[in-house]
């Protein structure tokens, strides 16, 4: 599917559900990992991952656009357009809109453990991912001093 024909299909579902015209821009942004969409506040634009497409077919793809068209149209007649909102819930459900889109390939990388800090005084262990300065910090427990230990690739997990 090209922008265009995604342009097409944005306006086509925003008329048939919404009964209101779509005026900006609706395009794939091959750079989104994590969602499946956003709705860009500033130019009203619209932004969506082509994985989706691609991995779970155009039902999954039309339940993001209607999520993101409640956005959309919410936020131009000024009502609660944020996802904790009353009134996004119930157009969302109303329109049949995803509220949660499913997880695609080449997002979230899950780092292992690859440090840990290590309190002198009491034991108490805290794993991290990234290397941090231990002098800046006190074990939460007792308030002692840590230490920083590089984990074992195999030690990590």
């Amino acid at each position: 599917m090209t922008d265009q024909e995604l342009q097409t299909l944005v306006e086509a579902i925003s008329e048939e559900f919404f009964g209101k015209p779509f005026r900006h821009r609706a395009r794939f942004n091959r750079r989104l990992r994590t969602t499946g969409g956003r709705y860009l506040l500033q130019s009203h634009n619209i932004e969506l991952n082509p994985r989706h497409l691609e991995e779970h077919g155009e039902a999954e793809l039309i339940g993001i656009i209607k999520h993101e068209l409640c956005h959309y149209h919410l936020h131009l007649e000024k009502r609660g357009y944020r996802h904790a909102d009353r009134e996004f819930r119930e157009l969302l459900k109303q329109v049949g809109g995803s509220r949660y889109c499913r997880e695609v390939s080449g997002g979230r990388t899950r780092l292992p453990y690859r440090y840990e800090l290590v309190c002198r005084a009491c034991g108490m262990r805290y794993k991290r991912k990234r290397k941090m300065n231990p002098a800046r910090y006190r074990c939460g427990r007792c308030r002692g001093k840590l230490s920083l230990r590089e984990l074992a690739p195999a030690d990590g997990g």
